[in-house]
């Protein structure tokens, strides 16, 4: 009765107790462990109800209640035990569902919907083979018929609604490709996907999906990612460049090294990643659960209270145990439970087809009480792909090139980007890199170690100022560049200007926070002439430069005692604590492990313009919850009283039957109210 739950293996509901069934795409999810949900439950509620439809008609024709109506009389020897006989088919086979729900959740000692649903058709039917054998009364077999078969209708339409606002996450595992062209030499096998293992070598043609994680060994093409990544250009690939699974080649034909097997994938990881975070309970989830729970335990006890109130006030048994009926149904809490996981599926899917990785479902939710949003500068609001733009000797014996050499030996074991941008200079001027001995990372200031004898340490302007060296007279930078210095053997000898251009999205996706009344602020271990122009530009509340690793922390904590809500972005390891100190972290990019690890929230890309569309998610998909949960209990203080009879006086009363309808009616609501939660990029939240 859950379509939402999802589990690695066969078993039962752990909402219903009903028993999962394999996924319809499990050839697909094979990749990444036979998943098993309730796909197949809708075909079977399908049949049932048309079973139930077909034998309703003949219990409704042979009820004394409908033949009145009907102004008919349909009445033979034996009448009343056909009667029973159908409706008997028709309470264990088509009421089976609802039956063994109660039985599950009474065993659970968590009574909710199916125990409602089992608890009220079950007083219908024993009553009404009470009145057949004997006891004074009206039966209730066309009643117990069509609110059975309004019930299975219901479910069955629901459960429909619910697959479709959780089909995101079965696109996603449908991404993976069955087989795979495995390349030994010149020979093209085809095998499973999740037979790959790493290092084999497979073929990709143009127009198929990359079957495994990997590196291209041979061949360059576009990939189309934005089922992955949410980047809808696609994305050109060469000899070397990482490819992912499940992204769409081009026009072009590529070899690929496999770096990964399917279930170590990218995509499996993700896939993964959606399904613990739909699985996880958020504070707004919990707070459903509860008032569901409680709702169940007052459909019961309202329902005894009806009962009572009418038997005793002088009506009869039949009118008493009807309002009964009626309202332990009308008040199932099955809206008011799947308010919010219907939209937790399918936001987290949503998420993660747009880039957006959900680990922590809290911190999601909290994205809509962010008042300040710390940024880092470099590969987030920076493209982050450093160049050389000077090279310059203090030393009349050293040339330039001599300079980028010996700090190249130092940076060949670092993956920072301004590392990156030297060795690429040093790659283009084909320098052949020396060795190093007694490397060191000096924290937040740089790197030392021993080259060809000498004592080189490449660091920032910040350990120049630290250790007292003066900066050299004639000292050029603009706004805009990193300067690195080089030392040898204790003396300055040289430094390089690295330059990093401005994301053009990043403008925007400030602009956005601020109309949205989010501040921006810069954090970076950049020099303040660099951090200040950069602030500037992009219209930043403010800045804190030439930060060290430790310091982030602090001035994460600085800001939280000022009464902001802080989220962090971050990539690498020393933004891990920073990151767990916010309130929401959030790692961007391939950043390292450790920093992923830390945050609630994973960015695929170091768009800025993700990060706002993360905290606009947010906000928009608290609001559906919060809609949900208003419609549900709103539906409920509304029913209730009608249902118990409260207007009988005025002309107005429920059957159970009507109940049902209601009672679907809502659910319905509720799913396809979740079904329309959408990404919208970059829109200001009023």
């Amino acid at each position: 009765m859950h379509p939402q739950i999802v589990q690695d293996k066969p078993g039962k509901c752990p909402l219903c107790g009903m028993t999962l069934e394999p996924m319809a795409n499990a050839g697909h999810a094979d990749a990444h462990g036979k998943k098993v949900n309730h796909t197949g439950m809708i075909a079977d509620f399908k049949k049932r109800f048309y079973v139930v439809l077909i034998l309703t008609i003949p219990i409704m024709l042979l009820s004394e209640m409908i033949q009145h109506w009907l102004n008919i009389h349909i009445s033979f020897p034996g009448s009343k035990y056909v009667l029973l006989a159908l409706s008997s088919v028709v309470f264990f086979y088509g009421g089976w569902p609802f039956l063994k729900g109660l039985v599950n959740e009474a065993r659970a000692k968590n009574p909710g919907m199916m125990f409602l649903i089992g608890f009220a058709i079950s007083v219908a039917y024993i009553y009404s083979v009470a009145i057949v054998f004997g006891l004074e009364g009206m039966d209730f077999f066309w009643e117990l018929a069509t609110l059975i078969l309004i019930m299975l209708l219901g479910h069955w339409i629901e459960m429909k609604s619910v697959a479709g606002a959780s089909r995101e996450l079965e696109l996603l595992v449908q991404l993976m490709p069955d087989d795979a062209h495995l390349l030994d030499g010149e020979k093209v096998t085809d095998v499973k996907t999740s037979t790959l293992k790493e290092n084999d070598s497979i073929l990709i043609k143009p127009g198929e999906k990359v079957a495994a994680d990997g590196i291209i060994a041979d061949g360059e093409t576009y990939l189309n990612e934005s089922m992955l990544t949410g980047e809808s250009k696609p994305v050109q690939k060469i000899k070397g460049d990482k490819v992912i699974a499940g992204s769409i080649n081009g026009n072009g034909a590529i070899k690929i090294t496999v770096s990964h097997g399917a279930k170590d994938s990218y995509l499996s990881q993700v896939i993964k990643l959606v399904q613990d975070a739909q699985n996880s309970k958020s504070n707004t989830q919990l707070l459903a659960d509860k008032a569901a729970k409680w709702l169940t335990i007052i459909a019961l006890l309202a329902g005894i209270s009806t009962f009572l109130y009418w038997y005793l006030t002088g009506q009869s048994l039949a009118f008493a145990m009807e309002r009964m009926v009626t309202v332990i149904v009308i008040c199932c809490p099955h809206a008011l439970g799947l308010a919010v996981p219907l939209v937790v599926a399918k936001s987290t899917a949503l998420s993660a087809k747009h880039g957006l990785l959900i680990k922590n479902r809290t911190a999601f939710e909290n994205a809509r009480k962010i008042t300040t949003i710390v940024f880092d500068k470099t590969g987030t609001l920076t493209v982050g792909k450093f160049e050389v733009s000077k090279i310059v000797s203090l030393q009349k014996e050293l040339t330039e090139n001599e300079i980028l050499r010996l700090a190249s030996a130092l940076e060949q074991k670092s993956e920072h980007p301004i590392a990156t941008g030297i060795l690429q200079k040093v790659k283009d001027l084909s320098i052949t890199i020396p060795a190093t001995e007694n490397f060191n990372a000096i924290t937040g200031k740089g790197v030392e170690a021993t080259v060809e004898g000498k004592k080189i340490l490449v660091v920032s302007p910040g350990y120049l100022k630290d250790n007292n060296i003066a900066i050299p007279d004639g000292f050029t930078a603009n706004d805009t560049e990193t300067v690195v210095f080089v030392i040898i053997n204790n003396e300055l000898a040289g430094y390089i200007a690295l330059s990093d251009e401005i994301r053009p999205e990043s403008a925007e996706a400030i602009q956005t926070l601020k109309q949205n009344n989010i501040k921006s602020i810069l954090l970076t271990g950049d020099n303040n002439k660099v951090a200040a122009s950069v602030s500037k530009t992009l219209g930043m509340e403010s800045f804190f430069a030439e930060v060290l690793p430790h310091q982030k922390l602090e001035k994460i904590k600085e800001l939280q005692s000022k009464g902001e809500f802080v989220a962090m972005t971050g990539d690498g390891v020393n933004d891990a604590p920073a990151l767990a100190q916010a309130d929401i972290g959030i790692a961007v990019g391939s950043g390292s492990d450790i920093a992923a690890e830390t945050a609630g929230i994973v960015l695929v890309n170091s768009n800025p313009t993700d990060i706002v569309n993360l905290v606009l998610f947010g906000k928009a998909t608290y609001r559906k919850m919060i809609q949900n949960l208003i419609w549900a209990t709103g539906y409920n203080v509304v029913a209730l009283p009608l249902a118990a009879g409260v207007l009988y006086k005025q002309g107005i009363l429920l059957s159970p039957a009507a109940g049902a309808v209601l009672m679907t009616i809502s659910t319905v609501v509720v799913a396809i109210n979740a079904s329309m939660l959408k990404v919208k990029k970059n829109k200001v939240v009023r």
